[in-house]
Order: structure tokens, then sequence, then C-alpha cells
């Protein structure tokens, strides 16, 4: 699928955006444009890559004109530019919309002008009834993505959007581990806020399978979510006991706008959850495609979703200390 194609990524040049893509450079991609503001990350990358397929757009999502200049001849997006930073974002509430909302719809608008053939946007457990702005917002672009697919005209477009959900990615930027990690090594207590906080657990491969799947798999209006394993916070400390040694820890209590368990799929979208290709898929029931009683026959291998009232990680098939020590070395943290 990705083989010749034209792909651009917005907010190219995080953790995401430099792994994926050089994975769709060695799935023969013709040409990945990285889109971001960050002008040094971008020369940085441009060294450490040294591809003559990767170009850089210095740009802002906030910018729909640059936007719409970017996509041009482009095949398929995967939008991950975003703000992340909970407390920023709670002080700076409006900036986060700017960016994730505003910024998500000129992503399909652009796209649609410029007939691009699939566009996928990133989101988060925490945008499943979300405590903080920063949920909320990409709760709205996960709305805004599964809607554009009704403004289609298949006689004028070619174009599909995807949504994908998933927590936090072991040993991404601004992630828990490599700053319990950097402690441990300087002799410095870790913070924790509760030891019997759970949190969903992904690597960066994991993630991009997950992710690569889900593109070729969509149709369009769907929120795809991986089955993913959780860890308490307590196996985490454990774990990491192991493989460095005696932790000082200090216990500070859940943060302002922190739930105690993250959740991919609540209560109410189990409803309308689907067993697809070994992922989790939430169907839209605002969209014609999923009015039909036949549209279970665009997949392969589905089901509907039984026996389960909610996806959290309280709850979710716990990850044993053993392998997470396993994924935290296979994702070169120590």
């Amino acid at each position: 699928m990705y083989q010749d194609k034209t792909i651009l990524i917005t907010g190219g040049t995080g953790s995401l955006g430099t792994a994926l893509t050089k994975r769709l450079l060695k799935l023969n991609a013709k040409t990945v444009r990285i889109f971001s503001r960050n002008e040094s990350k971008q020369i940085e990358m441009e060294s450490n890559f040294n591809d003559k397929r990767l170009r850089f757009f210095v740009g802002d999502i906030r910018d729909s004109e640059r936007l719409f200049s970017a996509l041009e001849d482009v095949d398929i997006v995967f939008h991950a530019a975003a703000l992340k930073h909970v407390p920023k974002i709670e002080y700076n509430p409006f900036e986060s919309i700017k960016t994730n909302v505003i910024g998500s719809q000129n992503v399909i608008d652009n796209s649609l002008r410029q007939n691009v053939e699939k566009v996928i946007c990133v989101g988060t457990d925490k945008a499943v009834s979300p405590l903080n702005t920063y949920g909320a917002t990409k709760l709205l672009m996960e709305k805004l993505f599964v809607t554009a697919n009704n403004y289609i005209n298949p006689q004028k477009h070619r174009t599909n959007f995807v949504a994908v959900r998933y927590g936090n990615v072991l040993g991404s930027s601004g992630s828990v581990i490599p700053k319990f990690i950097e402690l441990i090594k300087n002799k410095k207590p870790i913070t924790i806020t509760d030891p019997n906080m759970t949190r969903f657990t992904i690597t960066m491969d994991e993630a991009l399978d997950f992710i690569l799947k889900a593109t070729e798999t969509g149709k369009g209006s769907e929120i795809f979510i991986p089955k993913l394993k959780s860890y308490e916070m307590s196996i985490l400390i454990e774990a990491l006991s192991d493989l460095l040694g005696e932790i000082k820890q200090k216990i500070t209590g859940i943060r302002p706008g922190e739930k105690l368990h993250e959740t991919l799929i609540n209560n109410d979208e189990i409803r309308y959850t689907w067993n697809v290709n070994d992922m989790y898929m939430i169907s839209n029931p605002h969209h014609e495609l999923f009015k039909s009683s036949t549209f279970t026959e665009m997949y392969e291998q589905i089901n509907k979703v039984e026996n389960l009232t909610t996806y959290s990680s309280d709850v979710a098939e716990k990850i044993s200390k053993e392998e997470l020590k396993q994924k935290i070395h296979e994702s070169g943290l120590i």
C-alpha cells in the first residue's frame, strides 16, 4: 500500500513521526514529506536520515494555505501534530484548540482540496471521557475525522478519513519511563502519583504495526484501537529496580486532570465496537456506511465485541514484570 506513494506526516519530527518515517522508507515509499514547525529538528532529522526521498516543509497546521501547498500530489497523510503537554494546555487552553482542533480541521479541508487518498489521525486514550483540555481537544479531533467522511463526494473525492487511538508509547519523548530511568541513574528520587495507578503499554514498533494495519484496514469513519496489556505503577517500579538497583520514591498524589486508570473504549462506545483483524474498531453510528446491515462484508475477520463493558487499564490483561523488563530492554531505554 505504501510502495511508490507520496506520504506526508504532520508533526513529523516528533518521536512517532521519526519512527514512522523510518518504517515507510523501508516499505519503499516514493517520498515522505515531513511537515512541522521545528526547523532545528528538521535539520537534525535530515542529517540523520540522509535519504533523498525525504522532503522537509516548515509550517504549522494552523496555517491552512501552507498545508494546501504541502499536500499537493500526496497520497496518504498521517496526522500526528498536536500540543500534548497537559499542564501547559490547562494554562493555555485556547492555544491547544487552535492546534489540535482548528489545525485538524485544516488537515481535513486541505486533504479534500488536494484529493488525498487516505488520512489517518493519531489519537490518545485521554480523548475517552476526557478529564483535561488536552483530552477534550483530541476527542474533538476524532469527531472531526470520523465525520469528515460525510462530506465526501464519490464523483469528486477518493479521500477516506480514519482515526487511531492508543496510550503512551513506551520510551517516547515526554513519557514517564525515560524520566524515571534518568532520575534513578542520577541517584535522585522518582515522583510517583499513586502506586495503584495503571497504564496501557505499547512499544514504538507495536504502535507502528498497529497504525499501518489500521490504515490498510480502514474504509473511512472508523476509530481503531489496539489490543494491549496494562501495568500497575508498582510493577513498573519493581521492574526498574531489578534493572537499575535501589530506587528512592516520593509519592505526590494524582495531579489535576490526571486519571488513576486510562480508558481506551468507554461503556457507551462498546455497543458500536467490533473485533477486526485483531484490533478493536468503533463504527460511526451516524455514517451511512455503518447503517447498512451488510457493512461487515467489507472487512475480513470481523465479529461483534461481547462480554466487555469497558476497555480500561485497570481491567485489561496485566503484563508481567518480566515482560515489562523485556519491553524496556527492547525499546533501548537501558
